[in-house]
């Protein structure tokens, strides 16, 4: 019975504590970034070194990662020095064959990129510097120049929220 007295007026004190020594620095879009350290992030371009190349990808996908960027954190990019940098290049842009027939005539062809990002913390000062890749099918009977625009903007997307997760979300 003494405890039941103890007990109500501690877990009290601790519930009304523990909001202040708690500091959640998550956001409701995953983003993992400290806001207090962190105001600024410079996205550099992204030039095309693949062996194939479709010009209109290079900014299609850097403005779907500055897009991105400015809707899911509260950085502020910049072009010059910041406190987080994003730089790299689109080093792959290839078709290949996908589910082969008995004819062995392939039913579908596969569009995949390859982005190479350097994320930079220049705060904590590091580095980390990795590939990311995505493809989309779609059917062999279609030519690529009539649905180039719409794969090349949805992978866009996937990579994007690939880069983001790996890097500004924090997962």
């Amino acid at each position: 019975m003494a405890w039941n007295k103890l007990i109500a007026p501690c877990m009290a004190v601790v519930f009304a504590l523990l909001p202040l020594s708690c500091k959640i620095s998550v956001g409701m879009n995953g983003s993992a970034i400290d806001y207090t350290i962190y105001h600024t992030v410079h996205v550099s371009d992204f030039p095309i070194r693949a062996a194939l190349v479709y010009p209109p990808l290079q900014p299609m996908f850097e403005t779907a990662l500055l897009d991105y960027i400015d809707k899911n954190t509260r950085l502020q990019t910049t072009d010059g020095p910041s406190d987080l940098q994003l730089e790299g290049e689109i080093t792959g842009y290839s078709l290949s064959p996908q589910a082969v027939t008995e004819n062995a005539y392939a039913s579908q062809t596969r569009l995949t990129i390859t982005v190479r990002v350097k994320y930079i913390d220049n705060k904590e000062e590091v580095m980390v510097d990795q590939t990311f890749s995505a493809y989309h099918d779609f059917p062999a009977t279609e030519m690529l120049t009539d649905v180039q625009d719409q794969l090349c903007d949805e992978i866009c997307k996937e990579l994007v929220e690939l880069i983001f997760n790996a890097t500004l979300g924090d997962w």
